[in-house]
């Protein structure tokens, strides 16, 4: 898995997520009502105006926030404050949510999973390319505005988890096409709260996989790899936890969502809000133990190596003297003249390693 990757928005610069430029605007909308419903896409923001009065639900969709004018008009052409433009442009703040006069505005950060091909140098056929799938995790802002009959959703990176949800529209599946916008809103945030879902899971194996290999020694890539999933499991934390808080507000003071009938479903969003976030928990918590019973064996490893060197120094600390001794150059010594002196001093040497070898065998120390 690799890093994530963040789009950093300068009205001044070209905008740029990672090492890729960004994408140009892409604008879908979706028109809806109980009985019919059309998918349209537009190439300037002067078509979306005919949306603004139309009896029909419209979905407006924006992917690619690099042209940041046409954005600044389409805050003037449907009335959005400012405050609100600089939010949907600047994604590396918090999840928000705020009520104005003629719309409701909400961001909430979203989690896509992407496979990027990585190539490695094969040394062995003369640098031949081999093909690696590498998944990585990607955050994205959603900001949407919610108006009577129009709901627009911003989003900085293009490809999202809402095609079931377009499905769903055009289709006619559910009660979707009988609510409105807040509904419709309700809808998009449960998408992206199931793909929250979906990614934990999909950590699941890699947690799963990290717990068979805890015991290995001769792992190297261990440590990185579970380092690395538990900062993806960071990130979603923090991109979970304001969600519940906004949430929580939306639900108690209806700042947002103001018809009744969307109390039960707003209900269930927060229980599946807050199961994630226990899951979140337990997988931290899961690769915190993974990562100590690791710590220990390699601990254990270690003593037993330690073990073994002490015990052979004990052996020669005895042996280093006898030698020490007689390796002094004096030229009187009792023994120097003994003829059998040098076969009897290594005979006694081999004798006391012996020895040792027995005691700590006995003793159960090796």
């Amino acid at each position: 898995m690799a890093s994530q990757k963040n789009i950093d928005l300068l009205p001044d610069n070209p905008v740029y997520i990672g090492d890729r430029p960004a994408f140009e605007m892409d604008l879908s909308i979706i028109t809806y009502d109980e009985v019919s419903a059309q998918k349209n896409n537009a190439v300037s923001i002067e078509e979306l105006s005919q949306y603004q009065n139309d009896s029909k639900t419209s979905w407006i969709n924006i992917s690619g926030l690099k042209d940041i004018d046409s954005i600044k008009k389409l805050g003037i052409l449907y009335g959005i404050h400012p405050l609100s433009i600089e939010d949907i442009l600047h994604t590396e703040q918090q999840p928000k949510v705020e009520t104005f006069e003629n719309y409701k505005f909400l961001s909430i950060k979203t989690i896509q999973r992407e496979k990027n091909f990585h190539y490695n140098q094969d040394k062995k056929k003369k640098k031949k390319k081999q093909q690696n799938d590498i998944e990585e995790f990607l955050i994205d802002q959603i900001s949407i505005i919610v108006m009577k009959n129009v709901l627009i959703t911003f989003q900085e990176i293009p490809g999202d988890s809402f095609d079931r949800l377009r499905k769903r529209i055009l289709d006619g599946m559910g009660e979707i096409r009988k609510m409105g916008t807040d509904y419709l809103a309700y809808a998009i945030v449960d998408a992206v709260v199931d793909d929250y879902a979906l990614t934990i899971n999909h950590l699941e194996e890699d947690i799963e996989n990290y717990e068979e290999r805890a015991t290995r020694t001769n792992d190297t890539m261990f440590i990185g790899e579970i380092q690395e999933t538990r900062k993806y499991l960071l990130q979603i934390r923090r991109a979970i936890l304001p969600l519940k808080d906004n949430m929580l507000l939306i639900t108690r003071h209806e700042t947002l969502f103001t018809t009744d009938d969307l109390k039960p479903y707003l209900q269930d969003l927060n229980e599946n809000i807050n199961n994630t976030i226990l899951t979140v928990e337990h997988y931290r918590e899961w690769l915190a133990n993974i990562m100590n019973v690791h710590l220990s064996v390699l601990s254990q490893q270690m003593n037993k190596v330690m073990k073994v060197l002490a015990i052979i120094s004990t052996i020669f600390i005895p042996l280093t003297f006898i030698a020490g001794i007689y390796g002094m150059n004096f030229e009187f010594m009792p023994e120097l003249g003994f003829a059998l002196g040098y076969p009897i001093v290594l005979g006694i040497m081999g004798f006391i390693a012996l020895t040792m070898i027995i005691i700590f065998k006995i003793h159960r120390w090796f």
